[in-house]
């Protein structure tokens, strides 16, 4: 459905080091680390995910009611997303991990807050 997501960054290093420990939990390589060019890339299955500095020279800011979602193998690998991403800067949002029931099924969440304020979740369907 889509091509690239991409985020703003005010600090490139501290992006650079939280999205390294949340993304290294799901598996996900870094592509490209261009900070001169104000860039870093990620990839996994076929998705790619940046962060940039903004082109038109302004400060980033996050998306007000926006979200990026991230699909985990386990409740397990969703935990360890959320404690990677607190320790390397982010900070937890909305409620603690766990299963928050919907009316298609449950689904266990857990949401974080990067550097600049991008809201981050991930999520894992709980078979029925």
């Amino acid at each position: 459905m889509f091509s690239h997501i991409a985020v703003g960054s005010n600090d490139l290093a501290a992006s650079q080091s939280f999205y390294n420990a949340v993304f290294g939990v799901l598996g996900a390589a870094p592509i490209m680390a261009d900070p001169a060019a104000g860039r870093i890339a990620y990839a996994h299955n076929g998705a790619n995910f940046m962060i940039c500095t903004p082109i038109n020279g302004e400060a980033a800011c996050f998306a007000n009611g926006g979200t990026v979602g991230f699909a985990c193998d386990s409740t397990e690998q969703v935990d360890a997303w959320h404690k990677a991403g607190c320790e390397a800067g982010g900070a937890s949002c909305e409620d603690a991990p766990g299963v928050r029931e919907f009316p298609f099924g449950k689904l266990y969440l857990a949401y974080l807050r990067d550097p600049d304020g991008n809201k981050l979740c991930a999520l894992h369907a709980v078979p029925a």
